[in-house]
Order: structure tokens, then sequence, then C-alpha cells
């Protein structure tokens, strides 16, 4: 309700108090109250109705009132006092305490409501949700209106605002189409991946090199530098898209999301996880373990950081810790926690398979997490997964090592229906289903 219509009604009830305490009769006047109650009924009535015709004359629907003027919206994304305020809210994002987190995004929102801010960390809570399984549509929609609600809200502080406000909406403008491109990419809806890619492209560069405003704009300048070059090394068929735009670098990306880690506030946690990723591309296993390792001890309950730390510890043969590692996630998908699915059981369960199996030598321990693996493969249905196919390789060796041919030969027959020809299982599978056929 807006303030005027508030004031208005408070007005108008203080008042309706003031006459009736002097128009009603005494409680000792029966009589006179009587001849007095029409009369009193007839100016009530006569007070209220002209009163109502004025308070909904001054007062406006809230979508038909001026909105500010641009570049009179607050700037916030080199706001201290904003920024001690919502870090507890962004670390109980990443920790996926989604509840808490987004109590406070809503008070800025309310508070803020013309600003991208508070619209676009919405949306980056629900894409967070999205995270660790990214063939979840369930949050799509909720995410696209707030990243939407940011471009709107940045692109009209972006035509008319003063200039450092232009930079710092070029920076949400920039984040927003990049967080919707990867979401279109993901759903293989390449054109509008495209056109995101495109705008987000078109603010970044707007933004490139003005930095002294903000650690947060080098971001986007990281992530373009390093990806421009990644990119084409690694899908060459996309090299045509690029190149319409200036090449990049992917030593100064590097460095450059080094330096959003040491600096920034709200694009800290997103440089480190890209970091993550491109360290392991790079290369460089001990500054790709050590940051693993950070956000997941500084974010436990995030699964995509807790299962990503356990797939390097696996990788890098630290099967001590893994085992611990491995089986909290189980514990914490087992417990319901939020987002902790069947992606990261299947992980998690391999990895215990393969420990148990070469590690420890316990066969029945190694049974068991393979066939939660393949449980958990099946429930989302991810058939050509490598760890689903290995799974049910081992499980079926494991079957004929117990005499049990017709359980291995089950086994085998998923691996024939759901591998591609030139997997490696695949040529196993149908060697033994050949040698065995007769058996049944």
């Amino acid at each position: 309700m807006p303030c005027s219509m508030t004031c208005q009604l408070v007005n108008i009830f203080y008042r309706l108090g003031r006459f009736s305490n002097h128009a009603l009769p005494p409680q000792n006047e029966p009589a006179n109250a009587l001849r007095t109650m029409p009369f009193f009924l007839l100016r009530l009535k006569k007070y209220i109705f002209w009163h109502l015709i004025a308070l909904f004359a001054v007062a406006k629907p809230l979508h038909s009132q001026q909105l500010p003027h641009p570049d009179s919206v607050e700037m916030l994304l080199t706001n201290i006092a904003i920024q001690i305020e919502c870090t507890q809210a962004i670390n109980n994002m990443y920790n996926f305490k989604f509840g808490q987190a987004e109590s406070i995004f809503q008070w800025l929102r309310r508070t803020y409501p013309h600003h991208p801010l508070p619209y676009f960390l919405m949306g980056l809570s629900q894409w967070w949700k999205i995270m660790p399984n990214p063939d979840n549509t369930r949050y799509d929609e909720r995410f696209l209106a707030y990243m939407d609600s940011a471009i709107d809200r940045a692109e009209k502080i972006f035509d008319k605002g003063k200039p450092k406000q232009k930079i710092e909406a070029a920076f949400f403008l920039a984040a927003a189409w990049g967080f919707k491109g990867r979401l279109y990419s993901d759903r293989r809806q390449w054109a509008k991946a495209t056109l995101a890619g495109k705008r987000a492209i078109h603010y970044m560069e707007y933004a490139s090199d003005k930095n002294d405003l903000s650690p947060e704009l080098l971001f986007g300048d990281g992530l373009y530098n390093y990806y421009s070059i990644w990119v084409p090394e690694n899908y060459p068929m996309l090299k045509p898209v690029l190149w319409f735009f200036k090449k990049g670098d992917k030593a100064l990306g590097i460095k450059q999301l080094e330096q959003v880690v040491a600096d920034a506030f709200y694009a800290k946690t997103e440089a480190m996880n890209f970091l993550m990723r491109i360290y392991s591309d790079e290369n460089m296993p001990e500054k790709a373990f050590e940051t693993a390792k950070y956000l997941h001890k500084t974010f436990p309950d995030n699964p995509y950081f807790h299962r990503y730390y356990a797939r390097l510890l696996y990788q890098y043969g630290q099967f001590y810790e893994l085992e611990s590692v491995a089986k909290s996630i189980l514990e914490k998908i087992d417990s319901g926690m939020p987002g902790y699915e069947e992606v990261s059981g299947r992980y998690a369960s391999f990895y215990l398979a393969h420990l148990y199996r070469v590690g420890y030598r316990d066969a029945e321990k190694a049974k068991y997490y393979y066939q939660r693996t393949v449980e958990f493969s099946e429930k989302i249905q991810a058939y050509d997964a490598g760890y689903y196919l290995f799974a049910l390789s081992e499980l079926a060796q494991m079957a004929h090592g117990e005499k049990n041919i017709l359980l291995a030969k089950q086994y085998y027959e998923k691996i024939v229906q759901h591998a591609d020809k030139d997997h490696p299982t695949y040529k196993e599978a149908k060697e033994y289903l050949k040698k065995h056929r007769k058996v049944k």
C-alpha cells in the first residue's frame, strides 16, 4: 500500500475516533441516545463517504506511480554497509541455507526496489538450487524471472544513469545475461544461449578497464579472456562464433579471476568456483585441490563443492580422507539435506566402491556401493554415464566370480542396452554374453 494511502487511513480512523467520542451520547442518557443516533449515523456515513472519495482521488495504484529517475537510484555495488548486511546471507546461499539467505535478499528488494542487485541475488540463489543437478528444470522459470527483473532495472539505469551508475549497471547486465546464457546452454537452447552470450559480452566490454570503480568488474574480463581461448581449443566447431570478438588471453584471465578472489565481494565465490575447474583443466593440481578444499570447508553443506572435493581426492589418490568425505555425502542424501541427491550419490558411491575394492579388498562393501551407484544412476536415468557402466561391469565380474552367471548376464545386458559401441564396457559385455549365451 502506498505511503499516502496509509497516512490517509490512519488520519481517517483517528478523526473517526474523535468524532465518535463527541457525538455519542453519555451512557447515563439512554433516551437522548435513541433520539440522537440516526443523526449520528447520517453524519458518520457522510464523513466516511467524502473521506473515501478524497482518499481514492489522491492515492494511485502502485504500478501507476511515477518511478524515480534512474540517476537517483543509489549505487549498491560499492556500498560497504550493504556488503556487511549481505555477508551472512551470501554465505548462507552458498551453504544451501536458502531460506535464511533469501529473507535478506527480499529485504534488499523491499528497500531498493529499483536497483538490480536484490533481483540478481535472488536469481543467483535459484541458480545454486540448479547447480547440483543441471538437468533439474524445477527452478528455471523463477531463475529467469529474477534475472529478467535485474536486467530490466539495470537497463533503465544504463540508459539514463550517471557515468558511474552506467558502469555498475553494465556489471549486472553482463552478469545476468551471462547466467541466462549458461542456463540456455545447459538446456541446449543454442540460439538463446548465443544471443545471451553476445549481450553479456557487449556489456562486459563497456565495463572493461573500469575496474577502478569495483573489483567485481574484473570477473567478466577474467572469464572472457580465459574462455574465449578455451572454447575454440576444446570445441573447434564454435570458432566461427568468436571471430567477431577480440582475442582473449588465458593466462591473463586466470590472473584476473585470482584478483577477483582477492579483492571482490559479490563475485569472490563464483570466481573461486571457476578457478577450481580451470586449475584442473590447466594441470595445476595443487591449486585445484586447495581451492576445492577451501570451498568445501567454508561451505560444508554445498553439495556441488562437496562432491568436487571428493572427486579431486579420488583423482589424486587421497583415499584416507576420501572415505569420510564420500560417506558424508551419502549421509546427507539419506537425511534429505537440500541439494544432496542422485548425482552426488552416484559420484560418492562409485568412489567408495573403488576404495573398498582396490584399497581395502572388501568385496562385500565394494558390491554394496557399486549397487548404490547403479541405483542412483537409474533413478535419474543417467544410463550413458561412465560411473553407471563401470559399476555394472564390476558387479558383473563379481557375480561371475560367485558363479552366478545369470546375474552377471543381467548386468552385461544393461551395458549392451545403454553403452555406446565404442565404450570399453560394451565390447566386454558383448563378448561375455556371446560366450555364455546358452546359460539360462
